[in-house]
């Protein structure tokens, strides 16, 4: 966007994060505060995010008050909350591994043999990412990690089967206001230790039927 000329109004968590690098005269602050991001949207034709944490609830305010929001909270709820996102899923009949919000370990335990037994994956509902808030988990004495995370950050926990696979593979889509749609090409990513550590754009050796598949 830099590049393009176009004018960007940043609020970073620092003053030495990678986007403050080329932006002038960043703003830094706490993006899960609604004040600091008043301030930030003031006057700004489009608000965004390069990650999903920004509190619903504060987005609903920006959107009430005025500010377009891209994505708008109903869209960006679903990278925010996983048991949103796979309820939404099952609506839709997308394919997704078994599941289940579960309450404490009894019940991830009553999950597990619902699913064939353990191991199964664990999740917090909110707030994870690379890695963190995810366990996989061989027995019900192994869960009570995960729930003592939920209670004391105000999750929940969503139960998955744990399923086996040979690659990962990402279809990034955007959408304008208008309803035009792009479709970008299918990608395969590496995780290590629960991070995505390499990311390949077009996925090799991938047949084009299925990519075509994917995208739509």
């Amino acid at each position: 966007a830099v590049s393009l000329g176009v004018p960007i109004r940043l609020l970073a968590e620092g003053p030495d994060v990678s986007a403050a690098q080329v932006v002038r005269d960043p703003i830094v602050g706490d993006y899960r505060d609604l004040d600091t991001l008043r301030t930030v949207a003031e006057g700004c034709s489009v608000v965004t995010f390069d990650h999903e944490h920004v509190p619903t609830e504060h987005l609903h305010t920006l959107t009430s008050e005025g500010h377009a929001c891209r994505p708008g909270p109903e869209a960006l709820v679903h990278a925010q909350d996983k048991a949103v996102m796979r309820a939404r899923l099952d609506t839709l009949d997308v394919p997704s591994p078994r599941h289940a919000v579960v309450t404490d370990a009894a019940e991830a335990g009553d999950f597990a043999a619902s699913v064939g037994g353990f191991p199964v994956v664990l999740k917090t509902t909110r707030g994870g990412y690379d890695g963190k808030g995810v366990w996989v988990v061989s027995s019900a004495d192994e869960c009570e990690d995960a729930f003592a995370v939920a209670a004391s950050s105000g999750v929940r926990i969503l139960a998955e089967e744990k399923v086996d696979f040979r690659r990962e593979l990402s279809a990034l889509v955007a959408r304008s206001p208008s309803g035009q749609v792009a479709a970008y090409p299918v990608v395969e990513s590496v995780q290590r230790d629960g991070i995505c550590w390499e990311v390949t754009a077009p996925a090799p050796d991938l047949d084009p039927d299925l990519s075509v598949q994917a995208q739509r």
